[in-house]
């Protein structure tokens, strides 16, 4: 009697001692993850659940707002997916208005803007017409009988308001292709290549022999020079509001066709005076152009291109990390709930989404985190990811649109310690700030929905990412 006992009494020793390791085994190695030197002085946000139990699998600071750069994207995308739906599409319609006599319209050409922010974009190669969209236009004008034309090209730019760039974005990325505004008419992805030559020696001034899209009135004052350097190091300085802009920095030397990206100013006015070219090419003069922000009715729309379906422009925005997309979800959102696209009114519809559902999102200024004055906390996201892992109707396409190791985003990671899409996340990252949210897979096939987010460190985003790289596979390895 005593020996079953005391049997009984070691096994349920053993299976205290093996369930209290189990439940402190990831909170154990995010505490070896903090107490690493490396960052001393840095503030970080944690926090991990159960994706089945809703029970916290580890935590530290969940509760302290950070910076969180680009995870900020998976609140705008999940609330655009939840709100517009998965298979919202954007309409820009191409029309005129008045009447066509003897192949002369007298009256104007009129392009009615619909917010879509993929028009020509490069990640949408394959959509249809959507590369020659312009073209396109020309050609079913010139369909309609059309030889002459008496009026301008009229943007109809009316389901937004005027304001292109967040208030609280930096100088430094305006005038990068990161940094491009947004514009009821978008087109391009609003970005500008410029085409540099470099001389042989290091030191020496270089030159832009062109710009591509052709867009009109742009100015630039090229301050580049050719570096030892093998990388991109130029970066364009410019206001939102006006065309010209600087271009400081390096570029490789002894180039004959380097490339560097910088946003577009005005992109309506780039697709305008593309339509002009393009009818010009079929005989059809049109002398100028107009933006419009009053709504103009009772067009005869002669085409119409519809966006790829809003959870594609979901699976881009979160894998490839495009701000641009991100930000125009934030004004459509209020569009389609008010008659009018703005960031104030997107983010305020944003905040009292999850509200409404027990996530009270601390600062949030703008929809992709390019702004420092955002701060939310681990527990916040989290808490989110957590409701649409559960929410069946947005589930799959939401972590679906997460790049998977190595893919997007996440192309640096060990795909060996993260096999068979065993994380999903999105990444972010800015100056001084790494973070990552999403999903990872434990061996037991349990789904683990996790945030982290380190603000402050003092040394290289590589070494950052390894570390928080090494903490995500701990976590994977733990058994729950």
């Amino acid at each position: 009697m005593k020996n079953k006992i005391l049997l009984l009494l070691v096994v349920l020793l053993y299976t205290s001692v093996t369930t209290l390791k189990a439940q402190t085994s990831a909170q154990t190695a995010y505490n070896n993850f903090a107490n690493d030197s490396f960052f001393d002085g840095a503030s970080i946000g944690f926090y991990a659940i159960d994706a089945t139990s809703g029970k916290t699998v580890a935590s530290s600071n969940q509760q302290l707002n950070l910076v969180p750069a680009s995870v900020l994207k998976l609140v705008t995308t999940g609330t655009a997916l939840d709100i517009l739906g998965a298979d919202y599409t954007f309409k820009t319609k191409c029309g005129y208005k008045g009447n066509i006599e003897n192949g002369r319209l007298n009256g104007d050409i009129i392009i009615k803007a619909g917010g879509d922010p993929a028009l020509g974009s490069k990640y949408f190669t394959s959509h249809g017409d959507y590369q020659n969209f312009i073209r396109r236009w020309a050609q079913k004008i010139k369909a309609q009988g059309i030889n002459s034309i008496s009026g301008k090209i009229i943007v109809d730019l009316s389901v937004y308001d005027k304001q292109i760039i967040p208030d609280t974005w930096v100088w430094e990325d305006m005038g990068n292709y990161f940094g491009a505004g947004v514009h009821a008419l978008s087109a391009f992805d609003n970005t500008c290549t410029l085409h540099f030559n470099s001389p042989t020696q290091a030191g020496k001034e270089t030159t832009i022999t062109n710009v591509s899209p052709a867009t009109p009135k742009i100015e630039f004052d090229n301050q580049v020079l050719s570096s030892n350097i093998n990388k991109d190091k130029a970066y364009v300085f410019g206001s939102p509001l006006d065309n010209f802009r600087v271009v400081r920095g390096t570029i490789p030397k002894n180039r004959r066709d380097f490339k560097v990206k910088a946003s577009m100013p005005y992109p309506p006015e780039t697709v305008a005076f593309q339509l002009q070219n393009e009818l010009s090419k079929l005989g059809i003069r049109i002398a100028q152009s107009e933006l419009s922000y009053s709504e103009i009715k009772s067009i005869t729309v002669i085409d119409e291109f519809s966006s790829p379906e809003l959870k594609y422009i979901v699976d881009v925005t979160n894998h490839e990390s495009v701000n641009l997309f991100a930000e125009h979800l934030v004004k459509q959102i209020a569009y389609e709930a008010e008659g009018k696209g703005s960031f104030d009114k997107g983010l305020e519809i944003i905040k009292k989404h999850w509200e409404d559902r027990g996530v009270n999102f601390s600062f949030i200024e703008d929809g992709c985190g390019l702004s420092r004055f955002n701060a939310i906390t681990a527990e916040q996201l989290c808490l989110m990811l957590y409701q649409i892992k559960r929410n069946t109707k947005l589930s799959d396409n939401f972590f679906n649109s997460m790049p998977a190791v190595p893919n997007g985003t996440l192309w640096y990671f060990d795909h060996t310690r993260f096999p068979d899409e065993s994380l999903r996340a999105k990444s972010g990252s800015m100056t001084r700030v790494r973070s990552f949210a999403g999903e990872v897979i434990n061996e037991q096939g349990n789904s683990i929905i996790f945030v982290i987010m380190v603000n402050n460190f003092a040394h290289s985003q590589n070494q950052a990412v390894k570390k928080i790289q090494q903490l995500l596979y701990e976590v994977k390895e733990a058994k729950m």
